[in-house]
């Protein structure tokens, strides 16, 4: 999904959020990168084009982001918080090899969860690891 600035900017301030120049740019990357990005990874994209931009810059916006439902946090890492803009339920697998992270359909509400009848469930994350198409094709011709 390509969104325009114009659209970007209104939906920052539709949530609230001041639409600066520094959130538009790092939510149309997000829009535009098709992966799920890292605050490092991101910051190594954009800080060659925009030399204002800070990592705390990056941390405060994705906190702002995540806190209006406009990002989710995915924890798949131990040591590295990523994000998506796809923010509607779905599962994650994340390749071993590469360390791509890809998204996937699944009916989280139809799933059987049992011994949780007495908790408050905030959000649902299903996470999967293996290998990829690809990687698993160059493990299989070595």
């Amino acid at each position: 999904m390509t969104e325009n600035i114009t659209n970007l900017t209104e939906t920052l301030a539709q949530n609230g959020i001041r639409p600066s120049y520094h959130r538009v740019r790092i939510l149309e990357y997000l829009y535009q990168c098709h992966t799920h990005p890292t605050v490092d990874e991101i910051f190594n994209q954009l800080s060659p084009e925009i030399p204002t931009l800070s990592k705390a810059t990056i941390y405060n916006t994705m906190h702002a982001f995540v806190g209006v439902g406009l990002v989710r946090e995915v924890t798949i890492d131990v040591d590295a918080h990523h994000y998506d803009v796809m923010v509607e339920p779905h599962g994650h697998f994340k390749c071993l090899d590469c360390g791509e992270i890809f998204n996937f359909g699944i009916h989280l509400d139809s799933l059987a969860i049992e011994g949780l009848q007495d908790f408050q469930i905030n959000q649902k994350d299903i996470y999967f690891s293996g290998l990829c198409p690809t990687c698993k094709s160059k493990t299989n011709s070595e």
